[in-house]
């Protein structure tokens, strides 16, 4: 199979699939992975993609917990409730990928030269533990700085590893909640509304990778690693902080607007007599294809719509008259009429039918998800890499690794212990 592109300069690239015909660009960077659950373990996965050599580190006695997140993926495909010792979770599917697995028991007082020759091997550490539990076990950063000053150190932490975090229990939702992004979602008088995928705990490993590339660049320049802090509460409010809610609000519009967007009107989703399409129609230009295609050129002339000033004032009028016009034509009709009018338009989608668009499937930015003995046993897709190289590879191309899989290509092959000390580590619970 071989996928084409066009680069940044506008000549073609094309690459074949076998990921060994071109470099990656983290190659020689070994990441040690204390990560666990969702949030850590996304960015240790994209770094992995890009290439780097992630070790996940793993309790011997627990596990990552997403190992026993339903659903599983079994022999004969999908499945609630686990019935196989070869049934794994979905979420570790998505997640383990491109990773050595290794176990070791951090709390166990034999574990940490092994962490420390770990350490020494690594370019990046990540965790997401609770703020302080690294500390508390003697490993944390001045520690870990202590046996290789060069290295990246990367916590996720629910509030930062500074001043006061308050008493809430850094999980996904409790983040929307404090963030104030609940209460961007959905109309006024109505509850909050939580954003369908775990958001905080997707975002803020995006800007984790981007501090701990910066982190290697850096030490690049000046031989000196450092800490890299990475708050999920200050990732989400920031992100909530790039809209003017509060002006909006104060100039008496309100925050929660349910499918539309006032500033930009017309603008949202509105409803289509089969389901609902979005339009987004903020210049003058794109309002008025909009007017034509509902038949009612004139509006262009209407005092109330004429600018986008002007129809922002009169937004609630603006949405109603279109809406009145939506709900008489299906998706396809109004996706028709509207595109010919030069209008950007598209149906409202759901997950399935979303992440098998040939468009992104063709580009491997969603991929059919194999089980690690059985391959591909049913119709499931998950997360691909959606970064293209010209000169470089990326991709998910490894699969998960059962607990422990990789000690010995680790702990033998990496750190050079001999296969006596492997079994009496193995022996005395340390991995």
């Amino acid at each position: 199979m071989v996928a084409v592109y066009s680069t940044p300069e506008g000549v073609t690239a094309t690459t074949m699939q076998k990921p060994t015909l071109l470099p990656r660009p983290l190659e020689g960077v070994t990441v040690l992975d204390l990560t666990i659950a969702l949030a850590g373990p996304f960015a240790t996965l994209i770094l992995g993609g890009l290439g780097a050599r992630i070790i996940k580190v793993e309790n011997p006695a627990t596990g990552d917990p997403a190992r026993s997140n339903a659903p599983y993926l079994g022999q004969h495909g999908a499945k609630l409730v686990r019935e196989t010792d070869d049934d794994i979770s979905i979420s570790t599917i998505n997640r383990m990928r491109n990773k050595l697995g290794v176990t070791l028991n951090l709390k166990h007082p034999q574990s940490r030269e092994v962490f420390s020759d770990l350490v020494r091997t690594s370019d990046v550490l990540v965790e997401n533990f609770s703020r302080g539990t690294l500390d508390r076990l003697g490993l944390g950063y001045s520690f870990v700085r202590e046996l290789n000053p060069r290295i990246v150190h990367c916590a996720l932490t629910g509030f930062g590893t500074e001043g006061d975090t308050g008493s809430a229990k850094a999980f996904d939702s409790i983040i929307q909640a404090l963030s104030g992004l609940m209460m961007t979602s959905g109309s006024t008088g109505e509850p909050p509304v939580r954003v369908g995928v775990p958001f905080a705990d997707l975002v803020t490993p995006l800007f984790a990778v981007i501090g701990i590339l910066s982190a290697l660049k850096m030490a690049d320049r000046t031989g000196e690693g450092q800490f890299v802090d990475v708050s999920m509460l200050g990732v989400m409010t920031s992100l909530v902080a790039c809209e003017s809610f509060d002006a909006m609000e104060a100039l008496g519009v309100p925050v929660r607007t349910g499918q539309t967007m006032p500033r930009l009107a017309p603008f949202g989703t509105y409803k289509a007599s089969d389901g609902y399409i979005a339009i987004c129609a903020h210049q003058d230009g794109f309002a008025y294809g909009v007017f034509n295609a509902m038949g009612k050129p004139e509006l262009a002339n209407d005092d109330r719509f004429r600018t986008r000033d002007h129809r922002v004032k009169h937004v609630a009028e603006l949405d109603a008259l279109i809406e009145v016009w939506t709900q008489t034509l299906s998706k396809a009709d109004l996706l028709n009429t509207l595109e010919a009018a030069g209008v950007p338009c598209a149906e409202v989608r759901d997950p399935n039918t979303a992440l098998r668009d040939p468009r992104v499937v063709a580009r491997a930015e969603t991929v059919r998800l194999e089980h690690p003995q059985h391959g591909v046993v049913d119709e499931l897709y998950g997360m691909g890499l959606p970064i293209k190289f010209s000169a470089a590879t990326a991709e998910y191309d490894q699969p998960p690794p059962e607990m422990g899989e990789h000690n010995h290509k680790v702990y033998r092959e990496i750190l050079g212990y001999s296969p006596e000390r492997i079994e009496e580590l193995r022996s005395l619970g340390v991995i």
